[in-house]
C-alpha cells in the first residue's frame, strides 16, 4: 500500500504549470525582441551562441527536479506489514459549565475560552487514552463520546459556546449522571470525570450523583473557574465587543463568584483533587492528567494498523541527478530541439 505522509506538500505542483505557461511567454517575447533587432539570417547565427532549445532542455530538467523534490518533501510511504496493536488507557469525561456565568472575565480572557484552551492542551498530550466531552448548563449533552480520535474532538471542542445549551442553570448532577451513563460497562478500564465549572447556583441530587459514579468507580476531579472576587457577566453585540452588563430583576449589575466549597466537596466525596484556575496557570489539566497516568491502565480493545516505511528517497536522489545534470548543459544547440522550437513558436 502506497500513501504519502504529508499530502499537503503536493499542492505545491500546481506551482509548476503555472512557471511552465510563464516561461513560454518569457521565450516568446524574447524571440521577438530580437527578431526585431536583426533580420532572420542573423537571428539564425545568434541562436547558434545562444540556443533556446537548450533554455528549454534547462528548464525541463529544473521543472522535473523541483517535481520529484516536492514529492520527496510529501514522504511518500510504502506499506510493509500489518500488526494487531493493543488499545491500552483510561477513559476521561471532561464537563464542561457553558453557562452564561462562564462568560465572566475574572479569568482571561474569560472563563469558557480559558477553559477549552486547557482542554486543547490536555488533548494534545494524550497517547491511547480516550476522552470524551460533554457540555452543560440547565442540561446536558455529550457534545462528543470517548474517542482516541485527538483531531475530531478538538473540532468538536472548538464549536463549543455559549449557546451550545440554551436552557440556563448549572446542573452539575445532571451532567455527571450522563458521564457515567456515558462510560462503557463493557469494558474495565479505569475511569475519571474532571468537572470544569464556576459551581453557582448550581442544580440537582449532587449526592445521589457522586454516590453513582463511585460505585461505578469513577473518580471526581473538580476545577473551579473563577475567582472570590468575581467579576460582571458582560453581554456582547455581534461584533464581540461589550455593550453592558447582566443586570438582576432590581436592576443591579449581577457579580458571579466561584463556589469553592461545592466544588471542594465534589472532588472530595470523589475521591478525586480540586483545582482554581484563576487564569494564572494553563498547565492544571496536565497536572491531573499525570495524576491519573498513576492508574493502572487498562486494555481497552485492539486494532490493525499498517506499518509503512519512508521512500522519499525515490524521489529525492533523482532530483539530485537532475540538478546535476543541469550544471552540465552547455549553450550549444541541438538541432532537433531548436527546429522543435522554431515550428512551435512561428
Amino acid at each position: 500500500m502506497f500513501k504519502f505522509a504529508r499530502p499537503e506538500y503536493l499542492q505545491l505542483l500546481f506551482i509548476l504549470p503555472v512557471l511552465a505557461v510563464l516561461f513560454i511567454f518569457y521565450l516568446r517575447n524574447k524571440k521577438q525582441k530580437l527578431l526585431k533587432l536583426v533580420d532572420s539570417e542573423l537571428f539564425e547565427k545568434i541562436v547558434l551562441f545562444k540556443s533556446f532549445s537548450k533554455e528549454i532542455l534547462k528548464f525541463s530538467v529544473i521543472t522535473l527536479s523541483a517535481a520529484l523534490m516536492i514529492l520527496a518533501m510529501a514522504k511518500p510511504q510504502m506499506g510493509s506489514r500489518m500488526e494487531e496493536v493493543k488499545q491500552v488507557g483510561i477513559d476521561i469525561f471532561i464537563l464542561l459549565d457553558v453557562s452564561n456565568s462562564m462568560r465572566a472575565e475574572d479569568v482571561k480572557p474569560d472563563r469558557l475560552t480559558k477553559a477549552k484552551y486547557d482542554i486543547s492542551n490536555l488533548i494534545r498530550k494524550l497517547e491511547g487514552d480516550r476522552i470524551g466531552l460533554i457540555v452543560f448548563a440547565g442540561e446536558s449533552f455529550v457534545q462528543f463520546p470517548l474517542t482516541t480520535d485527538y483531531s475530531a474532538a478538538t473540532l468538536f471542542l472548538n464549536a463549543v459556546d455559549h449557546s451550545s445549551i440554551p436552557v440556563q442553570g448549572t446542573a452539575i448532577a445532571d451532567a455527571i449522571n450522563l458521564a457515567v451513563t456515558s462510560f462503557s460497562d463493557s469494558v474495565s478500564t479505569q475511569k475519571a470525570i474532571i468537572v470544569m465549572t464556576d459551581g453557582e447556583d448550581h442544580e440537582g441530587d449532587i449526592e445521589s450523583a457522586i454516590d453513582k459514579a463511585k460505585e461505578k468507580g469513577v473518580y471526581i476531579y473538580t476545577i473551579g473557574m473563577g475567582t472570590e472576587e468575581g467579576a460582571a457577566i458582560p453581554i456582547k453585540d455581534v461584533r464581540g465587543n461589550t455593550v453592558g452588563f447582566k443586570d438582576d430583576a432590581e436592576g443591579k449589575t449581577v457579580i458571579t463568584k466561584i463556589n469553592e466549597s461545592i466544588l471542594r466537596e465534589i472532588a472530595s466525596k470523589g475521591d478525586g483533587k480540586f483545582y482554581r484556575n484563576t487564569g494564572e496557570s494553563s498547565g492544571i489539566l496536565g497536572e491531573i492528567y499525570d495524576d491519573l497516568s498513576g492508574i493502572e491502565k487498562s486494555e481497552y480493545g485492539s486494532m490493525r494498523i499498517t506499518q509503512y516505511d519512508d521512500k522519499f528517497y525515490w524521489f529525492l536522489i533523482p532530483a539530485l541527478l537532475l540538478l546535476v545534470l543541469e550544471m552540465f548543459i552547455t549553450d550549444k544547440p541541438v538541432k532537433f530541439l531548436q527546429k522543435l522550437f522554431r515550428e512551435k513558436t512561428a
